[in-house]
């Protein structure tokens, strides 16, 4: 699999990043992909590559959350690339698969932020990493959403809110970019 694209967004991405927290675990990424080739396979039972859609609206004053049916937790739309090495557009078909919404755009083909996050076991599957590569994606409150069967519930949530919602850095930071983005 072809992992020189998605190192150098990784790179590049974190040439531009302050938390010094995301910059460790964008470091992580790195060495994993380096030394992962199947690292956009859930077959990597070490860890894989994620796309994340961090969804807001124009004004970026929202996001849309989903509270995860799996994890039960609220959090940003996603899921596996299952071999797609062009995370971006990874993230965009996990945000429509998973708001039926179709009135998407990409705001940048650049990452938005990374994270790496533990997934516990679940039967067969033992416990592993997600290396998730999140990109900011803009939608239309005003149109309608579908909760699909990976989620209990959608929420469009005043970015002022999301703590409410999930107390984590992960999300947190998502905020504090976002507000810094407007």
């Amino acid at each position: 699999m072809h992992r020189v694209a998605v190192l150098e967004l990784l790179r590049a991405h974190l040439a531009r990043v302050r938390d010094v927290r995301e910059a460790e675990m964008g470091a992580e990424i790195v060495r994993f992909v380096e030394a992962h080739e199947d690292c956009f396979l859930r077959a990597c039972l070490t860890g894989h590559l994620t796309g994340s859609a961090w969804i807001v609206d124009a004004a970026r004053t929202q996001t849309l959350l989903t509270h995860h049916r799996k994890l039960d937790r609220w959090l940003q739309l996603g899921g596996h690339a299952d071999g797609e090495t062009d995370l971006a557009q990874v993230a965009m078909r996990e945000a429509r698969e998973e708001s039926g919404l179709s009135r998407l755009r990409l705001v940048s083909g650049a990452l938005f932020d990374v994270d790496r996050h533990s997934i516990p076991e679940r039967g067969d599957v033992p416990g592993h990493w997600h290396l998730d590569l999140r990109f900011m994606i803009e939608a239309d409150p005003s149109e309608p959403c579908v909760v699909s069967d990976e989620s209990h519930a959608l929420a469009w949530v005043p970015l002022s809110e999301v703590a409410r919602f999930n107390e984590s850095e992960s999300l947190a930071r998502l905020v504090r970019k976002t507000l810094r983005y407007c």
